[in-house]
């Protein structure tokens, strides 16, 4: 998305004048590589955007200013593909002479990379660090496995509510204040047109989904010894998933278009035009934007249960970490520190529209661009993480929350059978994966 013009103050200078370098013990155990060379050349893997040159620029500034900083220490930045990033980074773990020094990576795959052995036990150094204290919590819980800090955020994304403002204003409704409201200005909506869905949904948006099961009090799972148990069979999780079930029918988002559909799904639907709700990210605002419904929606947080209360969204985004095998520990934490430190996530923000992890930095760019406020307010409210564990991917690649909504929404099986159902796969993925 388009947004202001970057800082007024040169990248480059702010930078520099904020790296200090760090003290650190030179090698790690569990197999950390015992070099600490504080010169010679640090690769870095960031991904490729769909429009990557703004980010180029930024990551390019910032590390003109690394490089200045630290005599004798030269920076190769290669951009990956998002979709080939698993075998890549992958093959990174199992082979160290190739392996890059820093890399970017998706915040729910901290724990898998972990467990896997590849990234750096950084915790010393985030404590130590200046910026790291206003981190924002759910951020700094996506680069945190077993009480260890394995990286630094880059950006955040979250969901919020869009919303029809002229279809709401020639009914007569506000802008919902309780997840009871949405679920009844939906109805409505539809019944009077019943051409558009009140709110587009989807059987397989699983972001879409766990705020409601989070503002019902409850878990997906809870810690447990060294790992971790499925609770999304608990009472309170009952309700959540109960409440989001509801929205299908016939009265809103009919089971047999909208149970396939997943989060691009709903999002189209309303920037064509065809719903007057939808879920939606910071980061769906072009999409919308290039639609049909330009001018004419806004964007509020997803309330809670109460009035004045604000939904907990997942926390999505990317992280910045180290490998374990690299050969310059100092320099590269050091990096990891320039690539997602404030300076520069306040102009990717400006460049890209990336949602900064700082909270103070956050409220300067909602300043800057409005349309970001109820996304920061979502934030600010206490974003939710997934659970920190390796058996996570698995779980969601394999479908366990998808295939659990479906089977209520088409009414093959009751909320408590289907959670029940789901909750067993969970608890074998982390089985299997402690």
């Amino acid at each position: 998305m388009k947004l202001a013009a970057r800082l007024s103050v040169p990248l480059a200078a702010l930078v520099l004048a904020s790296l200090t370098v760090t003290g650190c013990a030179p090698g790690t155990s569990g197999g950390g590589a015992a070099e600490d060379d504080k010169s010679g050349t640090l690769r870095v893997w960031l991904f490729r955007e769909v429009d990557n040159a703004p980010k180029e620029q930024v990551v390019d500034r910032t590390v003109a200013a690394f490089e200045k900083a630290h005599a004798g220490t030269d920076v190769h930045v290669e951009y990956i593909p998002v979709d080939t990033r698993a075998e890549r980074i992958k093959a990174a773990f199992n082979d160290p002479k190739s392996a890059p020094d820093v890399i970017e990576y998706g915040n729910t795959d901290t724990a898998g990379y972990v467990h896997d052995g590849g990234l750096l036990d950084v915790g010393k150094e985030f404590a130590a660090w200046a910026d790291a204290k206003d981190t924002d919590p759910a951020a700094k819980a996506s680069v945190t496995v077993g009480g260890k800090v394995y990286g630094a955020p880059y950006y955040v994304g979250v969901r919020a509510l869009y919303y029809r403002t002229d279809v709401f204003k020639e009914l007569h409704l506000k802008p919902p204040a309780t997840q009871a409201e949405l679920a009844a200005d939906a109805r409505t909506i539809h019944r009077k047109r019943p051409e558009l869905y009140g709110i587009a949904v989807g059987g397989a948006y699983t972001y879409g989904a766990m705020p409601f099961i989070w503002s019902a009090g409850a878990e997906l799972a809870e810690p447990e010894g060294d790992g971790y148990t499925a609770t999304i069979n608990s009472v309170d999780a009952l309700k959540g998933i109960t409440a989001y079930t509801s929205l299908f029918g016939d009265n809103n988002c009919p089971a047999a278009k909208c149970a396939a559909w997943g989060g691009n799904d709903t999002v189209t639907a309303f920037a064509a035009g065809k719903a007057a709700m939808a879920i939606g990210g910071d980061f769906n605002h072009q999409a919308v934007e290039d639609g049909k419904v330009k001018g004419k929606y806004a964007v509020v947080p997803l309330p809670g249960l109460k009035k004045g209360t604000i939904a907990p969204a997942f926390a999505g985004g990317n992280n910045i970490g180290v490998l374990k095998s690299t050969a310059h520990r100092t320099r590269a934490v050091q990096l990891m520190e320039a690539l997602a430190s404030k300076h520069t996530q306040a102009a990717l923000f400006d460049s890209m529209g990336f949602l900064p992890t700082y909270t103070d930095v956050r409220a300067t760019a909602a300043k800057k661009e409005p349309f970001v406020a109820p996304f920061i307010a979502t934030l600010n409210a206490g974003a939710k993480f997934v659970p920190a564990s390796p058996g996570w991917g698995q779980i969601d690649s394999s479908l366990v929350l998808p295939t659990m909504f479906q089977q209520v929404i088409s009414g093959r099986k009751d909320v408590a059978a289907a959670a029940g159902e789901a909750a067993k796969k969970m608890n074998d993925a982390f089985a299997e994966a402690s």
